[in-house]
């Protein structure tokens, strides 16, 4: 028998190929999340924002677009009113401490290069880990 404190309050696992379809995949489970948790709405538009770009750099970044490549994105609530996202890919990785500034005057024009940016300032803890193939997001709801 498991005790309160092992249990999860919510638990949802995704397997996505590599393809841009798999977006709405992510979109739908957020989206029954947040109805069934009641997430609020700033948190809510943050964790949309914050996940779906995980995983589109997991897909496009990692990945490659190789759709013979997965990227698996667990949700995970252990404690009340706090929600992990889990987002892992399986490409070769990279260092999130090389990323540049694109705050910097010097990037304000460049095309990309806000994902992590975007995810830092939206999740409520970020932690990447895996040679940078996985990145956790924590989220106070």
């Amino acid at each position: 028998m498991s005790s309160p404190e092992t249990e999860k309050l919510l638990y949802r696992q995704l397997v996505l190929t590599s393809s841009s379809d798999a977006i709405h995949q992510v979109e739908s489970v957020i989206e029954e999340i947040r109805s069934e948790l009641d997430v609020k709405e700033d948190v809510y538009g943050n964790m949309m924002v914050a996940v779906t770009e995980a995983v589109n750099n997991g897909i496009f970044h990692g990945n490659e677009g190789d759709p013979s490549k997965k990227v698996f994105v667990d949700f995970e609530m252990k404690h009340q009113f706090r929600l992990t996202v889990r987002v892992k890919d399986e490409g070769p990785g990279f260092d999130p401490n090389s990323l540049s500034d694109p705050t910097a005057p010097e990037n304000l024009l460049t095309i990309g290069g806000r994902g992590v940016f975007l995810m830092q300032h939206l999740s409520d803890e970020i932690t990447f880990s895996d040679e940078g193939r996985e990145v956790e997001m924590c989220f106070n709801i």
